[in-house]
C-alpha cells in the first residue's frame, strides 16, 4: 500500500536527517530531492546545460562526488529555479512517492507541488542563524575553509532565492505539521516527526 510523507523545509533545518530516521522508523524508502537539483547543479557546472543534466539524469548521478559542496549548493538552488528543469524531475519524484511500501521524500516543495495528496506533511524549519551555524560547523567538519558571517550570508541569499522563486517557491503546504527545530536536539527533532506522522496515519 502506497503512503506517502512529504517533508520540506530550509537548508540546514534538520530534515535531510529527519527524513531519513523517519524513513527507518516506518521502514518507508526514502528520497533526497534535493540531491537530484544537486546532481544537476554539479552537472552544470562541469560544463553541461542545465536542462539537458535534468533531463539526462541518471541514478549514478545521485552518487557522484561533492554532491555536498558550497558550490554545488548554490548551483542547485539556482538550477532549482528554472521551470524547465523542475519539471523534467517531475515525474521521477511522484513516481517514487506512490512507490508500494510507502516512501519519505524531502525537498522544498513535495507537499505542496509534487504530492500534494501527500497523506502526511511536515515542514521543518529553525532560525536562519541556527541553520547558519549547523552548515558551518558541517563544513569546517569537513575541512572546508568558510567563516561564520559567510554561511550566514549564503543562508540569507538561498532563504531569499528559494521563497522568492516563480516556480514552486519555498513554504509550508497549507496542512502541513509545522516542526521548529531551532532548540530541539535531533533526538526530540526525530521524535517530534515520528508522532506528527502518528496523528495523521
Amino acid at each position: 500500500m502506497a503512503f506517502t510523507i512529504a517533508i520540506d523545509g530550509p537548508a540546514a533545518a534538520g530534515k535531510g536527517t529527519i527524513s531519513q530516521a523517519v524513513a527507518a522508523h516506518f521502514d518507508f524508502a526514502h528520497l533526497d530531492t534535493g540531491l537530484l537539483y544537486r546532481a544537476v547543479g554539479k552537472r552544470m557546472l562541469d560544463g553541461m546545460g542545465p536542462l539537458e543534466a535534468a533531463q539526462t539524469l541518471t541514478a549514478s548521478d545521485l552518487e557522484a562526488e561533492g554532491l555536498r559542496t558550497p558550490d554545488v549548493a548554490q548551483a542547485a538552488s539556482y538550477v532549482a529555479a528554472i521551470p524547465e528543469v523542475r519539471a523534467a524531475l517531475v515525474d521521477f519524484q511522484r513516481a517514487f512517492a506512490r512507490r508500494d511500501g510507502g516512501a519519505v521524500l524531502d525537498g522544498r516543495d513535495i507537499g505542496t507541488v509534487i504530492c500534494p495528496e501527500a497523506e502526511a506533511k511536515l515542514f521543518v524549519t529553525a532560525s536562519a542563524e541556527v541553520r547558519a551555524r549547523r552548515r558551518y560547523d558541517e563544513l569546517v567538519k569537513a575541512g572546508v575553509t568558510t567563516d561564520y558571517e559567510t554561511v550566514l550570508n549564503q543562508t540569507h541569499e538561498r532563504d531569499h532565492r528559494d521563497s522568492t522563486r516563480q516556480d514552486a517557491p519555498l513554504r509550508p503546504a497549507d496542512d502541513a505539521v509545522i516542526l521548529d527545530t531551532s532548540k530541539l536536539d535531533i533526538e526530540a527533532a526525530i521524535s517530534a516527526a515520528v508522532a506528527a506522522v502518528n496523528s495523521m496515519r
